[in-house]
This record gives C-alpha cells, structure tokens and sequence, in this order.
C-alpha cells in the first residue's frame, strides 16, 4: 500500500482522498408502510444516491378494505355508511356522490330545501378538510404553531355541523331522496355566527404561514409538478389546479345549488408545494363565502328535506356515473343496477389515488429532506387511496 504522505521539495503534505474512482452502489429505502411521513398505511420505494432520490415507487394497498365489493352485498341504505369513510376527511361529499348516483338512475327529484342544505354542508366539510391539511403540513416541516391556529377553527366549523348531523366524523346525513331529517331550529343562525368567526381569524393562520421565509425556502420551486404531468396522471382538486388546471366541477359540470352560484376557482401556475398550499389556504376563504349564500338562501325557502320513499328501495336496471368535486379532487361513481335492492356495482373513482401517482414524477431528482415536504403537499388520505 503506497503511503498517504507525499513529498514536495522538502516539505511532506498529506494527500487527501476525494472519493472520486470509488465504486458505490444505490440504496433501497423504504418509507413506511408505517412512518411518521406517510400520512398513514402507504409505502414508498425509494432508490437512493447518496442524498439523493433516483427513483420512488407507491406502492399501496395496505388499507384496503374492499369497500366496492362490500357495496355488492348492502342495500342502497347501507351502502352510504361504507361510502363515507374512504377518505375520512370529506365523508359528507363521500355519501353525497352515492346518493346523486342512486337519485339520477332513478329518476328522482330532491326537494329545493334539501339541495341547498346539501351545498352548505358539503362546503362546510371542504373547510374541515382543508384545515387539517393547512395545519398539518407546516407541523411536518418543523412549523408547529400553524396547527394550533387551524384547530380552532376547525372545532367551530365541526360543532355546526354535529350538531346538524349528530357525528363528528361519519355524519351519515345524507340520504336518497334529501337528507336524514331538518336542522335543529335555529341552526343557520349559529352556522352563519361561526363562519363569521371563522373567517374573522382565519388571517390570523393565513399571516403566520404564507408569507413565512422559512416555509417559503422548504416549499418554493420544490416538487413541482407541470400542468401537462398533472393531466396526464389525472390529478384533479387542489393538487391539479395549483400546477394550472383549470377544472372545478363545481362551476365546469354544475350539481346540486352550484348552478346557481358563482364560484370562483383559484388557481396557481408554479406547481411547486407552495403553490398547492397556497391554493388550499385561499379555497377555505371560497368556500365559507358560499356556505354563507347557502345558509341566506335556505332561510328563504321551506318545505320538506327528503322525499318518502318505500321500505325496501329499489334502483331500476340499469347504469349512470356522477361525479363530485370533493375536496381532494374529483370523485366518480360508476353505478350499475339490475334492479335489485344492492348494486350489482358500485366503482369509486377516487381523487387520492390519481394524486398520488404523480409522487412517481414529483420525488425523483429530489433530496431526501424535500421529500416529506412533496409527499404532506400532495394532500393525500391513504383510506381514498386503498378504498
């Protein structure tokens, strides 16, 4: 072995190796299925250089629970129970794609009371999702404070809607034909209080975080995902209209009280984890003002909230597809009947499972510590994704 030291004229030096010429090998590095960074069951398949992503594979199904097999064997009451809990986060515009499915096959004409109740609270669950979106994300990149403010006002917006519903995670309040029943008396009163609340101090949160140089220097031009990528891998919702999308069904294929609203849809061309929050942070501020245009307009009308229907419901032969801007994107609802009293098949279209495949396009080239600021801006739920 040749000595490290080398002479120089009549000085010795050390030489010191660089590395350079060594053979090394990549790295496989799995991220969960279970880890702080996942946002629940889901596994990454990462091949590393050094600090350096070269490749990531989802790889998913660990939670899955077989809820479009199960719809087979529940009736079109049951069903609803199932729906809602894929992503767990949105289980109110879960029953709602299921019920619009069911109420179109067959014909079936909702009372006007009940389809401007529906929009109200499928906004006001748009906010509960978001929210905890909006204080997560900062506490994974070492912001802790921001989930504070975000829970606040969370619980103001969750007491409304226990209150309408009885639940304060699975409301099952959705039913075919309307809505399990009326809201307590006085309820849009309160509900119009604690959005005036909520939207009094949401800049509170809004000042905290946005602007935030450090925030700014973990997610500005980080994972950014190009319009082009994001169609291609059918990202939809906050993730897809961050990079230039677009699309909200809401105001592009209207349903429910939507016609009639105008909604704006904010929109950002970055792409990068900034550009996602910031499209978060700015619909909570949209979907409290059309909550409240809601909430104005039920006061004005009166009626029935559900429409009687027999013990046994039946959806005539046939099929249909109805599809929802949840809040983490497009839902879809492929319903196929042969008459009977349970789905002959009932496929989801889920808005976390088209997200998360562009992680295969997104974490690549990334370094390892921008990985779990791309992985929380994807705003995925792991359920939605197993489903």
């Amino acid at each position: 072995m040749e000595s490290p030291v080398a002479s120089v004229g009549d000085k010795s030096t050390v030489v010191v190796g660089t590395g350079a010429g060594l053979e090394t090998a990549d790295m496989v590095l799995n991220i969960g299925p279970q880890h702080p960074s996942t946002h629940g069951v889901l596994r990454l398949k990462l091949v590393l250089d050094g600090e350096r992503v070269k490749s990531c594979e989802p790889v998913v199904g660990y939670m899955h629970r077989g809820a479009e097999k199960l719809f087979e064997a529940r009736d079109y009451r049951q069903i609803i129970v199932l729906a809602n809990r894929h992503d767990w986060l949105s289980a109110f515009n879960n029953e709602l794609g299921v019920v619009l499915a069911v109420e179109r096959l067959m014909g079936m004409e909702v009372p006007e009371r009940a389809v401007w109740l529906r929009t109200a609270l499928a906004e006001l669950n748009r906010v509960l999702n978001h929210l905890m979106f909006l204080g997560s994300y900062p506490l994974e990149i070492g912001a802790i404070t921001p989930v504070f403010y975000a829970f606040r006002e969370r619980e103001t917006i969750q007491a409304v809607l226990e209150e309408a519903s009885g639940g304060r995670m699975h409301y099952m309040y959705n039913r075919v034909g309307g809505l399990k029943e009326e809201v307590p008396a006085g309820w849009t009163g309160r509900a119009r209080a604690a959005i005036a609340d909520v939207q009094r101090r949401l800049p509170d949160l809004d000042k905290l975080i946005r602007r935030n140089e450090i925030f700014l220097a973990r997610t500005v031009g980080v994972g950014v995902l190009s319009a082009e990528d994001a169609a291609a891998f059918g990202a939809s919702g906050p993730v897809g209209r961050a990079s230039g999308l677009d699309l909200d069904l809401r105001r592009d294929e209207p349903y429910l009280a939507y016609g009639e609203l105008d909604v704006p849809v904010v929109t950002r061309t970055t792409g990068d984890c900034h550009a996602r929050f910031e499209v978060l942070l700015d619909q909570v501020y949209v979907s409290l003002d059309l909550a409240l245009q809601c909430l104005n307009r039920v006061d004005q009308l009166t009626g029935p909230v559900n429409v009687r229907l027999p013990k046994v419901v039946k959806a005539p032969e046939g099929h249909t597809y109805a599809w929802t801007e949840n809040p983490l994107g497009i839902n879809g609802y492929y319903l196929v009947s042969h008459g009977d009293r349970t789905p002959w098949r009932l496929k989801l279209r889920t808005a976390s499972y088209s997200n998360v495949q562009a992680l295969t396009k997104l974490i690549p080239g990334c370094l390892v510590p921008d990985l779990i600021a791309i992985l929380g801006s994807m705003f995925f739920v792991v359920g939605d994704i197993d489903k």
